[in-house]
C-alpha cells in the first residue's frame, strides 16, 4: 500500500513574530507619537473656542468662520470634520495608524495574529470610501483658506507682510499639496481611463502621479504645518508672542 501523505497543520504565527533584523518597530512608534501628539493638540484647540484670530490672521482650525446664534460649542466643530475625514480616510494616512494603533499588521514581514481578513468592506472601515467625497470638501475649505491668505498680507487696508502672513502662506501652499498629490484626486484626473484621447489630460495625470510618489512628504509637514498655523494665531492673539512686520 502506498503511503498516505497528510499535510501538517500550519502553526499560528505569534504576534510580532518575524527574521527582520532591523528595527522594525521604530517607524510605526514614530508615527504614532507623531499623529498622536496632533490628534491631541488639535482637538483641544478646537475645544478653546477662542484666540483663533489676531488682526488680519485667522486659524486654519476656524476657517471659515461660521458663527452662529444656535450653535454653542465652538466654532470649529462646524467645519473641523471635513478637514478630519480626509485625513482619516487618507490612503496613506490608513498604512500609518492601521499599523501603528491597530498592528495590523506591524509592519512588513511581522506577523499580526489575526484570525482573518476583511479588508474595508465590512463595518466600521468600509467607510474609508467616503474618502473621494472628503476631497472634495477639503477642495472647497482650500478656497477659503487662500481668501484668508489674501486676507493676512491686508493691514488695514494697505498691504503688509507679517512672520503670520508667511506663515498662513506656506501652510495653505502645503495642504494644497497634499491635496493634488492625493490618490484621489489623481484617480478624478484620469486614472479611471483605459487610455487617454486627450494629450493635455495625459500631461496632467502624469504631473500629478510625479507627485503622488511624494504624498507621504506632503502629508507629514502639511499635518505640523496647520498644528503650528494655529499655534501661531493663537499665541499671538495671547500676547505670548509678537508678529514681527516685515513690510
Amino acid at each position: 500500500m502506498s503511503a498516505i501523505l497528510t499535510e501538517k497543520p500550519k502553526e499560528k504565527e505569534s504576534f510580532g513574530k518575524t527574521q527582520r533584523k532591523d528595527l522594525w518597530w521604530f517607524e510605526p512608534l514614530v508615527y504614532a507619537v507623531g499623529f498622536g501628539a496632533f490628534i491631541f493638540y488639535a482637538t483641544w484647540a478646537a475645544f478653546q473656542g477662542k484666540h483663533y484670530e489676531y488682526g488680519p490672521y485667522l486659524s486654519p482650525f476656524y476657517s471659515p468662520l461660521i458663527v452662529v446664534d444656535w450653535w454653542k460649542f465652538s466654532p470649529a466643530f462646524l467645519i473641523l470634520w471635513i478637514p478630519a475625514g480626509f485625513r482619516m480616510t487618507c490612503y496613506y494616512y490608513r498604512k500609518a495608524y492601521y499599523r501603528s494603533y491597530f498592528m495590523d499588521p506591524p509592519a512588513c514581514g511581522v506577523s499580526e495574529g489575526c484570525k482573518k481578513y476583511t479588508g474595508e468592506t465590512a463595518f466600521p472601515l468600509i467607510f474609508q470610501n467616503l474618502h473621494r467625497y472628503f476631497l472634495l470638501g477639503a477642495s472647497v475649505l482650500l478656497c477659503f483658506l487662500w481668501g484668508d491668505v489674501i486676507k493676512a498680507f491686508n493691514f488695514n487696508g494697505h498691504f503688509g507682510v507679517g512672520v503670520g502672513s508667511l506663515v498662513l502662506l506656506a501652510n495653505t501652499f502645503l495642504l494644497t499639496m497634499y491635496s493634488l498629490t492625493c490618490h484621489s484626486f489623481r484617480h478624478l484626473i484620469g486614472g479611471f481611463k483605459d487610455s487617454f484621447k486627450c494629450g493635455y489630460q495625459y500631461n496632467l495625470y502624469e504631473k500629478i502621479s510625479c507627485g503622488n510618489k511624494h504624498h507621504m512628504f506632503w502629508a507629514w509637514v502639511s499635518l505640523f504645518m496647520v498644528g503650528f498655523a494655529d499655534l501661531y494665531v493663537r499665541l499671538c492673539s495671547m500676547g505670548i508672542w509678537t508678529d514681527v512686520r516685515l513690510i
